[in-house]
């Protein structure tokens, strides 16, 4: 498995690990058609830096970076617990040297568990009242 930066001809593949790893996130409201969160995605692909983990030639995961912030870090289900969200993280921590912020829900504890393994700290929890989904979550922060 390796690292490299995602091209734009990326964003569909990268848009399916990310509609089947929300599928597995049952506490998630259905706010967006799949043919629109496609769309979002690849605009996400075009403006920001996204790096894939892959195998094989096979996208496994993804996180997309800008500046102080790890916005999206999704490995495809079938491709958990192989590696691709460590490495992706690392890569992160690579891209941004300064420390960055994420957000997670409160729900998603499978995340909690891999950020905190990963040396990030809570910030702060809201209580979802400024996310679309309306859902508490939780601010992390990594700092070297």
């Amino acid at each position: 498995m390796h690292i490299e930066r995602a091209s734009e001809d990326d964003w569909q593949e990268i848009a399916e690990i990310f509609i089947a790893a929300r599928a597995g996130m049952t506490y998630l409201p259905a706010l967006h058609s799949d043919a629109e969160t496609r769309l979002f995605i690849r605009r996400v692909v075009k403006r920001s830096a996204v790096w894939v983990a892959e195998r094989d030639g096979e996208i496994l995961g993804f996180a997309a970076l800008e500046p102080g912030w790890l916005h999206h870090l999704y490995v495809a289900p079938a491709a958990h617990n192989a590696g691709a969200g460590s490495l992706l993280l690392a890569k992160a921590k690579e891209e941004l040297p300064q420390g960055f912020s994420l957000w997670t829900f409160q729900a998603n504890l499978g995340a909690r568990r891999f950020y905190e393994r990963h040396g990030l700290a809570e910030a702060r929890r809201t209580n979802g009242a400024e996310n679309e989904e309306g859902l508490p979550d939780i601010l992390y922060e990594w700092r070297p």
